[in-house]
């Protein structure tokens, strides 16, 4: 009945991402095609107090994709539920938290920057392909491992968790974060940007950052030496025209 109750929570939780996913995509894309988006929706407030509202939902998913991502949450989050849920359970926690930010989001109208035509349509496609390279990105480091799935099946299969191992596939072999590199384009790719919007792609931009920080120590502590050349050799989020090292 465990197992069980293991698949089906971890299914739920990889359910709910997809939404969750397929949500965000439409809330940045301004298409009309959800009830709430970065520019419209939400009750009318004065611009300084929406943007404090906005700003702490920001910090809510920032502090928990962090927080429960590092190997101290990890140590004493494993005590209380089962280390074949933990992903899961992180995933649908960061799907929570961006619902969260979705329903309480406060449009801040003014245009930063508006576009039409040709460059409307590279910038269209730049946000496409910001998606595209996300997805991909977690493909190549197997998708269904980072979203908790391959954890559950495992325990259900009675198979051991396999260490940890470094390697580089295809795009990480030109950049060490493509899949936070995807999120920036998406992020900031859009023919209108409102005053909303470009708060919206601040913030997250600023917790990608802190972020990527705390991961790569965590890398450093996990593979030592080999990642320290990994990263001296590959640019965070842009290719390195000159190497430094062999």
């Amino acid at each position: 009945m465990k197992r069980i109750a293991i698949l089906a929570f971890s299914a739920i939780a990889y359910v709910v991402f997809l939404a969750t996913f397929v949500y965000l995509i439409a809330f940045l894309s301004g298409l009309a095609i959800v009830p709430y988006d970065v520019d419209q929706g939400g009750s009318a407030r004065p611009a300084l107090a929406a943007a404090a509202i906005d700003l702490v939902l920001i910090l809510i998913f920032a502090v928990q994709h962090s927080s429960m991502a590092r190997p101290w949450f990890k140590r004493w989050w494993t005590r209380l539920v089962p280390s074949a849920v933990e992903r899961s359970a992180y995933v649908l926690a960061a799907s929570l938290a961006l619902i969260l930010l979705f329903a309480g989001w406060h449009p801040i109208p003014g245009i930063v920057w508006t576009t039409s035509g040709v460059i409307a349509a590279m910038l269209w496609a730049l946000f496409a392909a910001g998606w595209l390279l996300v997805l991909v990105s977690t493909f190549l480091i197997s998708h269904f491992e980072l979203f908790g799935l391959k954890q559950a099946w495992n325990h259900w299969c009675d198979r051991i968790e396999a260490s940890p191992t470094f390697y580089t596939p295809w795009l990480y072999r030109l950049v060490r974060h493509p899949l936070y590199l995807g999120f920036f384009l998406a992020f900031w790719a859009t023919p209108t940007m409102t005053l909303g919007h470009l708060l919206f792609a601040t913030g997250m931009s600023a917790f990608m950052l802190v972020a990527i920080q705390f991961e790569e120590r965590d890398l450093i502590a996990t593979f030592g030496e080999v990642y320290v050349r990994y990263r001296r050799r590959t640019g965070m989020l842009l290719p390195r025209l000159f190497q430094r090292g062999a």
